[in-house]
């Protein structure tokens, strides 16, 4: 009987260019629902915002007239009240680099030492950052209203009802008073943030510190400062991006007023294009909005994350 040789080696098994070519395009095809979500729910309307900021347009009707940069250029010298609005927002972003930030690093500090109710504290600090920031601008304007308001109430109670009066309808008080609402609505996320930060600060650095003779402030400055660069990085980034995107507060609280005083950009951009109907020159003003803070954040972000 003649044996049968078998090979030791198995065929293998080629692939049609079909195939080949679906494998190519497997990568693309799983990414492809989120590719059109985000290209027709953001990219598009980016582009389409940026071309309209180049229209004299009421943002109704189909007719419409090129006019290139002349909406920059009011924005730029012609519109007083745009400029009251961009220094409100440079005046809000400088304190919320410094106060809710600050704020939130000492209470981080104070709350990572291991004290009863500590959790606690945590949350009640941190809940007024969940709420909608028109909610807390609705509830700061009924402790700020000056005839039944608590602010007013309580300072009649404790002998200073001097100093009690119109928060909010006052020129020179209107914008501090919404500034500290958004204080009291902002410290809890750098809180948690720089909360997070400390937890992943190695303990041994510290006690190396202390072996070599480091007093606390030394070992603020150049243990944990250093070791929070990330979170820094983060809390930094985010408070430029509120202070130039601030609306919510401001519309609930004054609308503006009174007269113009508190006038922000994001609430002039929407007077702009929702009453006034100009929404060219609404969308010049979002553009000028998204512009600054490309500019400021993205530098710091990146020589941050260098470093």
């Amino acid at each position: 009987m003649q044996g049968i040789q078998v090979s030791g080696q198995v065929p293998r098994r080629t692939r049609s260019k079909g195939q080949r070519r679906l494998t190519k395009l497997q990568p693309y095809l799983f990414i492809a629902p989120a590719m059109i979500f985000y290209l027709g729910f953001l990219v598009y309307p980016m582009l389409v915002s940026l071309w309209t900021s180049f229209l004299d347009w009421d943002g109704l009707s189909a007719n419409y007239t090129f006019v290139g940069l002349k909406n920059y250029t009011d924005f730029l010298f012609h519109d007083d009240v745009a400029q009251t609005a961009l220094y409100n927002n440079v005046l809000w972003t400088l304190g919320a680099l410094t106060i809710p930030t600050s704020l939130g690093l000492l209470m981080a500090l104070i709350l990572n030492r291991r004290m009863p109710g500590t959790l606690a504290f945590r949350t009640i600090i941190y809940a007024p950052a969940v709420l909608p920031l028109v909610s807390v601008g609705l509830i700061w304007s009924w402790m700020y209203n000056p005839n039944f308001g608590a602010i007013n109430l309580f300072l009649h109670w404790v002998g200073l009802g001097n100093l009690a009066g119109g928060w909010l309808s006052s020129f020179d008080m209107a914008m501090p008073s919404v500034f500290i609402t958004y204080v009291w609505g902002s410290v809890g996320l750098p809180m948690i943030l720089y909360l997070a930060g400390l937890q992943a600060i190695n303990g041994d650095y510290y006690d190396s510190a202390r072996v070599d003779g480091a007093n606390a402030v030394q070992r603020f400055r150049h243990v944990t400062l250093p070791g929070l660069r990330e979170s820094h990085v983060i809390v930094l980034s985010l408070a430029v991006i509120g202070g130039f995107k601030v609306f919510d507060l401001i519309y609930t609280m004054t609308y503006g007023g009174p007269g113009r005083v508190t006038q922000v950009l994001g609430t002039w951009m929407y007077f702009q294009t929702f009453q006034y109907y100009h929404a060219g020159y609404g969308a010049a003003i979002a553009w000028v909005i998204a512009s600054i803070i490309l500019v400021l954040a993205i530098p710091y972000i990146r020589h941050m994350s260098k470093e």
